[in-house]
């Protein structure tokens, strides 16, 4: 009996961990990896095009390679650190944010920037021409790649002083930061690539010149970077039950009466229009409507007709925050039937198979000037469309909650889905479990933790 007492502290030490491994397990993963967009990221391109008096001059491109997250208002900041004494002569089709102290230069006009760590931020709309780049001007506003492959590419030059004017002597930036517009991207080192090739724009499209050398960053979208609460979350109801499974309670927050102004706001409320200020464009933090869910953005999928070789499905989303006109939105659910989609009313559509092999995974947005642009909660905004499946005999079901998404996106954001056991059943099913089915997985683990310990 001696013998077994030294065991003990291991055996609980192993039943700890046991036990925090199978609390870990229900907690979903928030890398920066998207197993729906895998090879998704944003690619940072810097070329060198010529020389300068004591530097060169640089062309820098922002490419969004992800195919359902963008960026929006207010868009993209793009920072980064000298790796010697750069500085910034001057810039066109973006700017800096601060100057910095330029004290010791007396040039006219004066350098763009001195600081070691500037950060950029691209023109809005309208700048004057002469500042103007290619894919400039757009407020920092890309669309993604999937959505809108022309409007997902940002660039601006750059002319840098004090850099060396040979390609021995000119090094990279390092440690860039894209905040877009929040801080969730993580961006990796510099790397020198092939150089990049243009097509010479004074001659007939047949001649190309070549950058004198570039450098790749990638820069990957993390949820657990940004550090954000979640977003949006989804409603289930079906035609076979009366059941409408709403979004679970504080999905995205509660609410805090005890701020000011308060987290929320009643939609019939007097003081409405003295709360939400007429110009919102550069305000991060949602005001929403005061629900038990307090998410800004829900996703209903109705489960609305059942045909003969056909099933039909609505999906509606609502904005329920005062604060933000979402432009260009877009919508990603996982359904194995999407492999059978026949026809997609009032919204773009197209195939996500990030694996090329299993197409489970559908992206819909809006119909320019008809409905890509989702409303504020005081103008009752919401966009709907059906979508028409074909049965396949083989794995077509309503039993066991089959007819509902795996997963819903909203503009790249994961939405918060009702628990699996909350799903609008079938009439004729037996008795759903009134308990979660995570309940069950804990006690298991718990029963064999306090075995261990007391064995």
């Amino acid at each position: 009996m001696a013998a077994a007492a030294p065991l003990r502290p291991l055996r609980a030490s192993i039943a700890l961990l046991l036990l925090a491994l199978a609390l870990s397990a229900l907690v979903p993963s928030s890398d920066a990896y998207d197993s729906l967009d895998p090879v998704g990221n944003i690619t940072i391109k810097w070329d060198v095009k010529k020389w300068s008096h004591d530097g060169y001059v640089a062309t820098v491109s922002l490419y969004n390679y992800q195919q359902y997250r963008h960026i929006q208002a207010p868009g993209w900041k793009l920072g980064w650190v000298w790796a010697g004494k750069e500085i910034i002569w001057k810039m066109s089709g973006a700017q800096t944010t601060e100057q910095g102290d330029c004290s010791r230069f007396r040039e006219e006009p004066p350098p763009h920037c001195c600081r070691t760590d500037p950060e950029v931020v691209d023109f809005l709309p309208g700048a004057a021409y002469s500042k103007q780049t290619p894919n400039c001007c757009k407020g920092g506003v890309l669309s993604s790649w999937g959505q809108d492959p022309a409007n997902a590419i940002a660039t601006f030059d750059v002319t840098v002083g004090q850099a060396g004017t040979s390609n021995s002597s000119v090094k990279a930036p390092t440690n860039f930061t894209l905040k877009a517009p929040g801080p969730g991207y993580t961006c990796g080192p510099a790397k020198e690539v092939e150089p990049t090739k243009f097509i010479d724009k004074d001659g007939d499209g047949r001649r190309t010149t070549q950058a004198i050398k570039t450098w790749n960053v990638t820069c990957t979208y993390s949820q657990f970077g940004a550090g954000r609460s979640p977003t949006c979350c989804v409603v289930l109801s079906s035609f076979y039950n009366s059941t409408i499974v709403d979004c679970n309670k504080c999905s995205c927050g509660c609410q805090d009466n005890s701020t000011n102004p308060v987290s929320c706001i009643k939609p019939n409320s007097p003081y409405l229009a003295s709360v939400v200020p007429g110009d919102s464009t550069n305000i991060p933090v949602p005001l929403v409507q005061c629900s038990p869910h307090m998410c800004p953005i829900r996703v209903h999928w109705h489960v609305k007709a059942n045909y003969k070789e056909y099933w039909r499905v609505k999906i509606t989303a609502t904005n329920l925050n005062y604060l933000m006109n979402y432009s260009q939105w877009n919508l990603v659910a996982q359904h194995p039937n999407f492999n059978n989609l026949t026809t997609i009313f009032s919204f773009r559509y197209k195939d996500l198979n990030p694996y090329g092999t299993i197409n489970d995974t559908g992206m819909m947005w809006g119909i320019k000037y008809y409905n890509d642009l989702l409303m504020t909660a005081q103008h009752n905004g919401n966009v709907q469309s059906e979508l028409l499946f074909r049965k396949d005999p083989a794995t077509f079901t309503f039993q066991k909650g089959w007819a509902f998404p795996r997963r819903v996106y909203f503009n790249g954001e994961n939405c918060v889905m009702p628990p699996p056991d909350a799903y609008p059943w079938l009439p004729n099913d037996s008795h759903r479990l009134s308990a979660s089915l995570t309940i069950p997985f804990i006690t298991v683990w718990a029963a064999l933790a306090f075995f261990l310990v007391h064995v």
